[in-house]
């Protein structure tokens, strides 16, 4: 058998008793694999990599490094979480970076798509190859990667930016889930005693946010595109709708329009909301939001954000448009 084959005998993972069985599995293949040896993981706060964490923590402990690097494009108040879940909470060997400077001075004036998703991956390669280079006697590398990136794009998690580490390092790779789909991924999250919050996350691309502040990423557009789409999950969360719709978040496109606030005119972006549903994100429909429920949305978008004036609702299904807008 390929070792890259899910293995025909192995029983869908559905019920806690059977994620507790993969657990004890895999901690017992874990310890056997690694030793005494360290173990370093680039730890997004996403579902994968924390698994992943939470499964190395209960097998080997202060042997595992993981490295959170924050550059500035992730949501609002997930660096903390993951200071919080895994620090504070897991006691784990956590090493957090303060990147956000380097990596907005490095996007400053990009505004093609491609070359952003470019600039913020190569960027956190060297991120990650410079604190690796820190320790010492690492032999290992886990990656959070799961069957469908096996079928899909080979062995290598590569929206997880860590395949493109230089040869000289010689990890030898952990990928204790990776013949796991994603929704047993989020069972064995749970068991392993994971905040629903990081469970059920919903899907993020690679360069985060890079790609919803669209054209070059300005440090006050980002800071209203981080702002506005805490309000959208906060209001989707009070309101039923977590958990219900796939994936919902805010765009900030680079124009301005005018209008009127405090009585003055104003020449301020737009915020634009995209709600959508899928089974495999091939196609998407459009959530039907209640009108009433994105009126308060815009309320407090456009009375809370600093520099919006208008909000916007995205009613464009997959296709012709797709999930993000870059």
């Amino acid at each position: 058998m390929s070792n890259n084959k899910r293995p025909e005998t192995m029983e869908r993972i559905t019920t806690r008793e059977l994620a507790d069985a993969f657990i004890a599995e895999q901690i017992d293949a874990l310890r056997k694999q690694i030793g005494d040896k360290k173990v370093l993981l680039a730890l997004s706060g996403g579902v994968d990599s924390s698994v992943v964490a939470a499964l190395l923590i209960k097998a080997i402990g202060k042997q595992l490094v993981c490295v959170h690097v924050n550059h500035g494009l992730l949501r609002k108040g997930e660096p903390e979480q993951v200071v919080e879940v895994f620090r504070n909470q897991m006691d784990a060997n956590l090493v957090y970076v303060d990147a956000i400077d380097r990596f907005l001075d490095k996007l400053e004036g990009v505004a093609d798509p491609e070359q952003k998703r470019k600039i913020i991956g190569a960027e956190f390669i060297r991120v990650f190859e410079e604190e690796a280079r820190k320790l010492d006697d690492v032999d290992f590398l886990a990656q959070g990667t799961i069957y469908p990136d096996i079928l899909e794009s080979g062995p290598v998690k590569a929206h997880h930016n860590v395949g493109g580490l230089p040869e000289d390092l010689k990890f030898e790779l952990v990928e204790p889930i990776k013949f796991l789909f994603k929704d047993e991924v989020r069972v064995v999250g749970q068991a392993l005693g994971l905040p629903d919050g990081m469970v059920f996350r919903q899907p993020f691309p690679g360069p985060g946010l890079g790609v919803r502040c669209l054209g070059a990423i300005t440090r006050d557009r980002l800071e209203a595109l981080r702002e506005s789409d805490a309000i959208l999950r906060e209001e989707f969360a009070a309101n039923g709708l977590e958990g219900k719709v796939w994936q919902y978040f805010t765009v900030v496109p680079d124009f301005k329009s005018t209008g009127v606030k405090n009585g003055l005119r104003s020449f301020d972006w737009p915020v634009i909301i995209r709600a959508v549903n899928t089974r495999d994100a091939m196609t998407a429909t459009v959530e039907n939001v209640p009108f009433e429920l994105l009126q308060k949305i815009t309320a407090r978008i456009t009375s809370e954000v600093p520099g919006v004036n208008r909000v916007l609702y995205d009613l464009t299904p997959k296709p012709t448009g797709t999930i993000e807008w870059e």
